[in-house]
């Protein structure tokens, strides 16, 4: 009761002042509130949405093990010495059993942490099958409303469920090993959907070369769409924190395409879209299943295992309630 009680005075002019210049202890209290999905989070987000739209967002994705925090942590350091102020959003998986996560990211980016214009947010994905969580785009505003310049995306990791990072960030950085030359192929048609530059990290290591030619030749092959700008493929060791300032200039010089073509505004619209419906089916899905729908689909139940009806029947007379 206390937090609700607290947080009843979100919308007063003091404290969207505090949130809107940064204030780190507000801000975390907010985000916890919109991810627990409290039923005022909407009235919190709707105030909060007119100072949003200046932060631009970087997507870090790719495999476990490649180095994607490590590279999350040089370009906040990086960003924050060019005299920006960043915000960190670090997704780990969570377990199936508990429901919580490790969130590592934290631990991994301590020295970023304690910067004073960086703030890190670790956040479970709660069951979402993609690579970021359902309030993903929650946080991201409440961050852009406090005055962020950057917001980097950290996902789990890459794959065909796992595209999600590409509808949010603006830029979405796909970060590779020289070991994940075998695992290209299989990654190949989601890798090609949402990269818009790749990183060859730990390229110090036998098979950087190769991996780097086979990616090059990959991207010959690739249907451009709309965005015409040739990928790049940067080699970067982020242990020791190289490549990462040829890495930012990829990021920003993306950026400055895509708003001198136009389709940054078409990015931002397309996003605007895939988060009004991630509003309204996450508002359908809560509102179908009242108690009378949960009841009728546990009643029937065992006569779909017996074969008494099945689920197309029963969905059809969910609908039809």
């Amino acid at each position: 009761m206390v937090q609700i009680k607290y947080l009843t005075l979100k919308l007063e002019r003091d404290n969207i002042e505090k949130i809107i210049n940064g204030d780190k202890r507000l801000i975390s209290r907010v985000i916890t509130y919109v991810e627990n999905n409290e039923d005022n989070k909407h009235d919190i987000l709707k105030t909060l949405y007119k100072y949003t739209g200046k932060a631009y967002k970087i997507g870090i994705t790719g495999p476990p093990g490649a180095g994607k925090s490590t590279i999350t942590d040089c370009l906040v350091k990086l960003l924050v010495k060019e005299g920006f102020k960043v915000g960190v959003i670090a997704v780990d998986p969570t377990s199936p059993y508990t429901g919580g996560a490790l969130l590592g990211d934290r631990v991994r980016m301590t020295d970023s942490s304690l910067l004073e214009n960086v703030f890190i947010r670790s956040m479970a994905t709660r069951g979402s099958l993609g690579g970021l969580c359902k309030s993903v785009n929650d946080v991201c505003n409440i961050l852009d409303a406090s005055g962020k310049d950057f917001i980097i995306l950290e996902t789990v990791g890459v794959g065909q469920s796992e595209l999600d990072i590409a509808k949010t960030a603006d830029t979405t950085v796909v970060v590779l090993v020289p070991e994940s030359g075998d695992s290209i192929q299989a990654m190949k048609a989601g890798l090609m959907e949402i990269a818009d530059l790749f990183v060859i990290n730990k390229s110090d290591r036998l098979g950087a070369d190769e991996i780097l030619t086979s990616l090059k030749n990959m991207l010959h092959l690739r249907n451009p769409g709309e965005d015409k700008r040739e990928i790049g493929v940067i080699k970067a060791i982020a242990s020791r924190n190289t490549g990462i300032e040829e890495l930012l200039a990829e990021i920003t010089g993306h950026g400055k395409y895509l708003k001198t073509t136009g389709l940054f505004e078409k990015k931002r619209c397309k996003q605007a879209e895939n988060e009004i419906k991630e509003i309204v089916n996450s508002g359908l899905q809560k509102n179908f299943w009242n108690e009378k729908n949960r009841n009728l689909l546990e009643i029937n139940l065992k006569k779909i295992v017996d074969k008494e009806t099945d689920p197309y029947t029963l969905s059809e007379e969910l609908f039809g309630q």
